[in-house]
């Protein structure tokens, strides 16, 4: 399969999800043996992801999680409690197995890639613990501070976007049935809130939380750094690039790239928490049709998720009061889209059980 070199090109291959599809999917869950959808959300997943494979015998069994991680110069503004060395020292320890998304990646039989987006060292991939799981992709060692202008440059943000929609295309044509986008970067937090005040209207009060744990001073001075981007740089919210030019991360744009492949390649793909949620604005403001083809997995406590995934009409699979990022959430729920599809597939139906229905 020749891939897009153009983002414009990867949005003219992305179609809504067959309806016929679903409906198809929707008849054989009312004919499962037991109560009219007695199983809730999961028979919406399940037939969800029938539509999405254009089949009544959904399969998503071999996941991947992509853990985009890179650097973002608003951490010189000290809107963090951890300083940016943290971001490179994360990614080794997601090398060496030793994460949060590690422990929930093994829980649910999935493979974890880190992805250097853009942290500020330079890693040597023979030396780390775990190294032939890192792809080097830098668009730049970290970006500038949105607080003086633009975070990157116009094409520095197609850059990030068209390398995540190449990694997770190399999953999918590799056989991976299901993505999970997770993230890692000291200051993207800021960069999230800011990017969803732009894109969703949404105010500092309703956007801004405390990250990985400001006190009350510390977020207010947050929430000010973040109205200073927005009005230093005046992002216009119709253009996802622009947006994410001026106010984002290179991994929040390697982020919107997996979540356009999922949608190109009529794949699922679920995001994680607040920060993917983020990528995934920007995706659907490129192409609203994304989110056919997405999945929440969770609800952060970042209290701007809600608002994201109310402008996404999005429903969290989980809510479970996580706030780690890494693809956690993301991953453990595709252990329920799992469950959802082995429900579709495995629970006969009135005729094959023989049983008399009303």
């Amino acid at each position: 399969m020749n891939r897009p070199e153009f983002i414009e090109e990867i949005i003219e291959g992305i179609k809504p999800v067959n309806q016929a599809w679903m409906e198809k999917a929707r008849k054989r869950t009312a004919q499962l043996v037991m109560p009219y959808r007695a199983l809730g959300r999961l028979h919406d997943i399940a037939e969800k992801i029938c539509a999405i494979q254009r089949t009544l015998e959904p399969v998503v069994d071999i996941k991947g999680v992509l853990v985009m991680a890179a650097d973002h110069g608003v951490a010189t503004e000290g809107i963090s409690v951890f300083p940016q060395e943290v971001t490179a020292s994360m990614v080794t320890t997601f090398l060496a197995n030793g994460a949060g998304i590690n422990a929930m990646a093994r829980h649910v039989d999935a493979q974890v890639w880190v992805v250097d987006m853009g942290i500020i060292p330079d890693l040597d991939i023979n030396s780390i613990k775990g190294g032939r799981r890192l792809k080097v992709k830098k668009v730049g060692n970290g970006t500038a501070s949105f607080t003086g202008g633009p975070a990157m440059d116009r094409s520095q943000a197609k850059k990030a976007i068209l390398t995540g929609f190449n990694l997770a295309g190399s999953l999918f044509e590799d056989g991976i049935q299901a993505v999970c986008t997770g993230d890692m970067g000291i200051g993207n937090t800021t960069s999230s809130s800011a990017i969803g005040m732009a894109i969703t209207g949404a105010d500092a009060d309703e956007m801004v939380g405390a990250g990985t744990g400001l006190d009350n001073s510390g977020l207010q001075h947050k929430k000010e750094v973040i109205l200073k981007g927005l009005k230093v740089n005046e992002p216009e919210p119709a253009d996802g690039l622009d947006v994410l030019s001026k106010l984002g991360g290179f991994e929040i744009g390697g982020i919107a790239g997996v979540v356009l492949a999922g949608a190109y390649y009529s794949r699922p793909v679920i995001i994680d928490g607040f920060i993917s949620t983020a990528g995934a604005l920007i995706a659907h403001t490129l192409c609203p049709a994304v989110t056919d083809y997405l999945f929440a997995g969770h609800q952060s406590e970042e209290p701007g998720h809600k608002q994201m995934l109310k402008h996404l009409d999005l429903k969290p699979i989980l809510d479970l009061g996580m706030r780690l990022g890494e693809g956690t959430g993301a991953a453990l729920a595709a252990s329920v889209m799992q469950a959802a599809v082995k429900v579709f597939n495995d629970v006969m139906t009135f005729d094959e059980a023989g049983v008399v229905k009303g």
